[in-house]
C-alpha cells in the first residue's frame, strides 16, 4: 500500500481530471444510498473476485469506506494483485466520514 490520500488531496485530483480509480467497499446497499462520484462498489466481501474489475492502467487507485479502517486492509490486497503492481494504491484517511465533496445517490 502507499500509505492515504486526504479527502482534499483526492478532492483535488478529481478537480483536475486526474486518472483515478476510486473503489468504493461498502455493501452495494449503502453504496446507493450516497458515494463519489464515479467511483466502483466493490465490497470487500468480495474483493478478492472481483479484483480483476479494476482499471490497473489508472494512475492511482484510492481505496474508500465509511471511516477509512477497512479500506487501509482493502488497499493492501489490491497491491498484492499481480495486476496492479505498478499502481499507486491509497486509501481514503477518515474515509466517507472525511469526504465534504460531492455524493452521487443511485
Amino acid at each position: 500500500m502507499d500509505g492515504e490520500i486526504s479527502a482534499s488531496a483526492l478532492a483535488d485530483l478529481l478537480d483536475a481530471d486526474g486518472d483515478v480509480e476510486i473503489v468504493d467497499i461498502r455493501r452495494p446497499a449503502a453504496f446507493e444510498r450516497g458515494h463519489i462520484p464515479d467511483s466502483k462498489n466493490l465490497p470487500f466481501g468480495q474483493l478478492i473476485d472481483r479484483i480483476a474489475e479494476l482499471d490497473a492502467d489508472a494512475d492511482r487507485i484510492v481505496t474508500v469506506c465509511p471511516h477509512g479502517e477497512s479500506s487501509v486492509q482493502a488497499a493492501r490486497l489490491i497491491v498484492s494483485y499481480e495486476g496492479v503492481e505498478d499502481t499507486p494504491v491509497e486509501s481514503l484517511a477518515g474515509g466517507l466520514e472525511e469526504w465534504d465533496g460531492p455524493i452521487e445517490r443511485e
